[in-house]
């Protein structure tokens, strides 16, 4: 059943002509009639469908503005590194023992980093870590024997890129609450990665088909870029 506080809002605006994010931004943020701070989200349609192999995009990318989210993270490492990763204030840190904890299904962490002497040990929990996308990955930069680098910027804000069999990447670039160039700037950044990644793959054509911005329980306008890519 459709509310009353959706139904006020504007109809077909993704049907509306494209503009660029900082036009748009306003219009989102008006559209916020929540009692909380909704989260601005991007939902991207990319052209992954190629004649030679699909494209599948995995990386993640630090945001300059932070993400507006807490990230409880959590650390694997051997135990000369255990001080390194309290300093850099993990929330959980463990060697074999934590190992165990994890196996029996003890997942209580949002984002998982480990050295890679440790993740030998790690790679037989892929049953346990897989479906909930805790698989700590060298791409993303959570297999590293940087720990303390590795924490910081997770804490600080990140978003993982990643796109479906069908070519759609979902993510968010932070919150209402925001500053407008603090939402901007992390656009940016995501535009930025998505160059060079595309600098790294056999794409013909441009590599973003589409990119529709929206808020929580808003509705969905689409973005203009600058240029094609």
């Amino acid at each position: 059943m459709t509310s009353k506080r959706y139904k006020k809002l504007p109809k077909d605006s993704n049907k509306l002509k494209s503009e660029t994010i900082d036009k748009i931004l306003n219009i989102i943020k008006a559209n916020c009639t929540t009692k909380f701070d909704e989260s601005v989200d991007l939902n991207l349609r990319i052209n992954n469908k190629q004649k030679k192999n699909e494209i599948n995009l995995r990386t993640v990318v630090n945001l300059p503005g932070g993400s507006g989210k807490k990230v409880k993270v959590a650390v694997v490492c051997e135990d000369n590194k255990i001080n390194e990763a309290k300093g850099a204030k993990a929330d959980i840190v463990g060697g074999d023992d934590f190992v165990e904890k994890i196996k029996n299904g003890e997942l209580n962490f949002e984002k998982l980093i480990c050295t890679p002497s440790m993740m030998v040990k790690l790679s037989k929990l892929g049953k346990v870590l897989g479906p909930k996308g805790l698989m700590p990955n060298p791409k993303l930069g959570t297999v590293t024997n940087d720990i303390e680098k590795a924490v910081n910027e997770a804490k600080a804000g990140q978003a993982e890129i990643r796109n479906d069999k069908d070519g759609n990447i979902g993510l968010s670039i932070g919150k209402q609450s925001f500053d407008d160039n603090k939402i901007i700037d992390n656009f940016n950044a995501i535009i930025a990665k998505l160059e060079k990644e595309k600098s790294t793959l056999n794409i013909k054509g441009d590599l973003i088909k589409q990119i529709f911005i929206t808020s929580s329980m808003g509705v969905s306008y689409k973005i203009k870029l600058e240029k094609n890519f």
